[in-house]
Parts: structure tokens; C-alpha cells; sequence
């Protein structure tokens, strides 16, 4: 387990200028579905997989289903397929999201100086960092990184690399951007390791805005600092792997990863407010990654919480799905809409995926 710290104690007055989340934006395709909506378009009968649908806890999801046939049926589609798809779909989605997050800050897209994309659902050289760039016009002195394949727990990841960044260039405004479109990697053949994995996942795009402002101006919570956890024993529980008779890319869950993830939540989080004087019962905010609904009762039940402190994850997982790595700032989003935010609170960020990985940020407001 590793953490990353900005100072000893976060809560001190002395303490150093911190990176500050400005702004959020989210972008999903325009089409969305409900489960019965796939159920009933794939013609899923065998009631096992019907019931891994139904039970969920996920009402609709945002998808870029493949063509329909004359007869009704929807086209299979290749990894070359797939793989376009995750371009063309990803850069609208990404677009989209940046504009988004700008939209009610007052920069512009000329002022974004660094530019750091995630994705897993497909691989691309170059990466979005360079396709967006381009496509939104961006300076060509754009600093940039693409952080690949790393899965739901990646936002944290790049957040933290941002941070980085935008605490060694003060004033200069940087963007990260998760680009999911977990149309482009599924795989059909009846199972229910993949039926899971395919009632699980929806189509999504989130950007933030990190700055370091000197003048203390800019709004937002600051980023104290972060924490990992990674658990090698649990390195298989989650991956992607290629599938030879399918000729594409498949994604596998565990079935105990919901207990995985849950029996190590305690221990990141201990460390994450270790030497800050704060207690878990100091913490007003809980933004928690949509992982499905097994993941959000075993971290709830773990970590002592409420259903009310992951409200918003549970609602984002209800009205979209699990968005993997963008996840948690759909429910970041959803927490400053409701306008509930008081001056001075604290609250922590947490995702988590493949390694088996739990990341968390700790914010204050």
C-alpha cells in the first residue's frame, strides 16, 4: 500500500497551496436502454442470466449498440469493429465532457495547458490525449499522458497524476478525462461469466478541471492527498483477456471480488487519514465508484456507512450503470448539483479495480 502526501496534516493553516477541482463534466451517448431493453433485444430467455439482469440494481444504460439486422437481430461485431467504435464514439464522448466541464468555469479550452486521458475499453496509438487535442483545437504545446488499461480504478490514478502536475505549474490549468465506452468490449456466448459483465456496464465520458491557484480564488475543494491499496492475492479477480474462439477482447469479475474489495476498504481509508487528526466519522462526503451492487454493500457495510452517504453512488449506478473509471465523478457531479456542501467539510473519493486496487483521495471543501 502506498500513499501520496501533500502534507502531514491537511488541516493545519500552514499548510501548502493545494491543486483544487474547479469544475466537472460528464457526456453520455444519446441512446439508453433499460435491462429489459437488452433482454428482450437479444432474445435472453435462460433465466439465470434474466435474473443477473433484473437484480442489478442498474434501471437504463447509456449504449452504442451495434446495427440491427432485417431480421431484427443485431449484427455481431469484429475487435476491428469494436475497436472503432471505442475511437469514434470515445473522442464524441470526450469532447463533449471537456465542454461540459468548462462550461460554467471561467476558462476556456485555449487555457487548458495539460491533458491526461484514461480508458481501458479499447487501445489506441496514438490516444485520445493526441485525437482530442486535435479535435478540440487544443494548443500544440499541450502537455499530455493516456493512462491505459488500468480499469475502473484509473480516475483516481490519472487524478493524482494531474495533481501532480498542476501543483508543479501553478496557474496553469489542467484536464483529465475518462473516455469509457464499454460498447466497444463485451463478448456474446451465453455464459454467465459474460452475461454478468454485460448487465453491468454503460457507455460514459467525465472530464475535471484541476488548478493550483495562489491567490486561493479559484472555487472548488482542494486535493490533500491520496492513497492506494493494491492486493496481489486478488490479481486475477478482475481482467481482460483475449478470447480465442471469440477473436475478441473479454472482460472477467470474480465473484468474490465484492468481499475483496470490502474486507481492504477499512484498511486504505485508515491510511489515507493517517497523521491528519481526522476520523471516518469526520468525513461529510463519500464519493464511492459505481461498481454494481454487491460492491457498494460490501464497502458500505466495511466502512460503517450509511445508504445515504453513497447516495449518489447508488443513484448513478441506477440511472447509467457501472461507467468504470469515469464513475465516481458522475456521482462527484451529482453531490454538487444537490447543493448540500458546507465551507471547511472534508470528504473522501474511492474507486476501485483490477490489481485487485482500491484508490482514494481525500478533499476538503
Amino acid at each position: 500500500m502506498t500513499s501520496a502526501v501533500l502534507s502531514a496534516d491537511p488541516t493545519s493553516t500552514q499548510a501548502p497551496i493545494r491543486p483544487k477541482i474547479i469544475s466537472v463534466g460528464t457526456a453520455v451517448p444519446t441512446h439508453s436502454y433499460s435491462q429489459q431493453d437488452v433482454l428482450d433485444m437479444y432474445a435472453i430467455t435462460d433465466p439465470r442470466i434474466r435474473s443477473v439482469f433484473r437484480n442489478s440494481a442498474i434501471e437504463r444504460r447509456h449504449l452504442t449498440l451495434p446495427p440491427e439486422l432485417p431480421d431484427g437481430s443485431r449484427a455481431t461485431e469484429t475487435q476491428g469493429e469494436l475497436l472503432r467504435k471505442h475511437r469514434v464514439s470515445g473522442i464524441d464522448m470526450g469532447v463533449r465532457a471537456v465542454l461540459a466541464c468548462l462550461k460554467d468555469s471561467e476558462y476556456e479550452l485555449d487555457d487548458i495547458d495539460y491533458l491526461c486521458c484514461i480508458t481501458t475499453t479499447g487501445f489506441l496509438t496514438p490516444g485520445f490525449s493526441a485525437l482530442l487535442i486535435k479535435e478540440l483545437g487544443l494548443d500544440i504545446g499541450t502537455s499530455r499522458l493516456d493512462v491505459v488499461g488500468m480499469g475502473c480504478n484509473a480516475g483516481l490514478n490519472g487524478l493524482n497524476a494531474v495533481a501532480g502536475w498542476a501543483s508543479a505549474h501553478p496557474g496553469q490549468l489542467a484536464m483529465m478525462v475518462c473516455v469509457e465506452a464499454c460498447s466497444a468490449a463485451y463478448v456474446l456466448d451465453g455464459t454467465m461469466r459474460s452475461a454478468v459483465v454485460n448487465s453491468l456496464f454503460g457507455d460514459g465520458a467525465a472530464a475535471a478541471a484541476v488548478i493550483t491557484d495562489e491567490a486561493g480564488l479559484a472555487p472548488g475543494p482542494s486535493l490533500l492527498r491520496f492513497a492506494s491499496c493494491i492486493i496481489p492475492e486478488a490479481i486475477d479477480a478482475m481482467r481482460y483477456d483475449w478470447d480465442d474462439h471469440q477473436g475478441k477482447f473479454s472482460f472477467f469479475l470474480d465473484r468474490e471480488v465484492p468481499y475483496v474489495v470490502g474486507a481492504h476498504a477499512e484498511e486504505v481509508v485508515g491510511r489515507l487519514l493517517a497523521g491528519t487528526g481526522l476520523r471516518r466519522s469526520d468525513i461529510a462526503h463519500w464519493v464511492v465508484h459505481s461498481g454494481g451492487k454487491k460492491v457498494i454493500d460490501s464497502v458500505m457495510i466495511n466502512l460503517g456507512l450509511t445508504r445515504h452517504a453513497l447516495r449518489h453512488t447508488t443513484g448513478v449506478l441506477r440511472d447509467y450503470g457501472n461507467l468504470s473509471s469515469g464513475s465516481f465523478l458522475f456521482s462527484y457531479g451529482r453531490l454538487l448539483e444537490e447543493g448540500t456542501i458546507q465551507r471547511g467539510e472534508f470528504g473522501v473519493l474511492m474507486t476501485m479495480g483490477p490489481g485487485s486496487t482500491i484508490e482514494t483521495a481525500l478533499l476538503r471543501f
